[in-house]
């Protein structure tokens, strides 16, 4: 089993920035990818951005060029750099991790509220 813990979100003005954190612990040996979704009332969770054990992205075209995810494989910590925040990525953000060994199987994290004012 893999325990995520998810810290950084809360208000934030838009144009302004925020970082999120995600530690993870358990049976870390067994993730590969690790990724960022987010989730609004009434809408489908949706991929904000992933990255693998060796450090490739993946970003939703919403978020090009203003988010940034990066990995600690040394604290077991992926972390979510957004800038230019946009009342539009207000949601509730989510941790992923993906088991490399088990098919189909994944990793959630309680979630975090991040909420961009106009």
């Amino acid at each position: 089993q893999v325990q995520l813990v998810e810290s950084g979100g809360g208000l934030v003005q838009a144009g302004g920035s925020l970082r999120l954190a995600c530690a993870a612990s358990g049976s870390i040996f067994s993730i590969s990818v690790m990724g960022w979704y987010r989730q609004v009332p009434g809408k489908q969770r949706e991929l904000v951005a992933l990255i693998t054990s060796g450090g490739r992205t993946n970003y939703a075209d919403s978020v090009k060029g203003r988010f940034t995810i990066s990995r600690d494989n040394a604290k077991n910590t992926v972390y979510l750099q957004m800038n230019s925040l946009k009342p539009e990525d207000t949601a509730v953000y989510y941790c992923n991790a993906v088991n490399a060994f088990v098919s189909g199987t994944h990793y959630w994290g309680q979630g975090t509220q991040v909420t961009v004012s106009s």
